[in-house]
């Protein structure tokens, strides 16, 4: 227990939350274009009014890294998963509001 117990810090919670939609954003991307640039890609996401539906999908898998969290019972990692995903979700609501 000793050995998961120095992984139980905020930064930790937070930079995984951060780091899986990103990745999760990068899967997507290679799996869903034949060649098209990044750039285009979300000028197409953009045109499409599928943002925040792209972006909700891509902080999913955020819940899969809390519930491990949780289950290993660092509470402080656990806690910086959630605050991520609530800004993810700010943002969300944001986008949401403002289109």
């Amino acid at each position: 227990m000793k050995r998961i117990s120095k992984y139980d810090k905020l930064i930790i919670g937070v930079g995984a939350g951060l780091f899986l939609p990103f990745l999760t954003a990068l899967i997507i991307y290679f799996f869903s274009t034949d060649g098209m640039s990044l750039v285009k890609y979300w000028e197409q996401l953009n045109r499409s009014n599928i943002m925040t539906h792209s972006i909700s999908l891509c902080v999913l898998p955020n819940i899969v890294i809390f519930l491990i969290f949780n289950r290993l019972n660092i509470m402080n990692a656990t806690r910086g998963v959630l605050a991520v995903t609530i800004m993810w979700a700010l943002l969300v609501l944001a986008l949401k509001l403002l289109r």
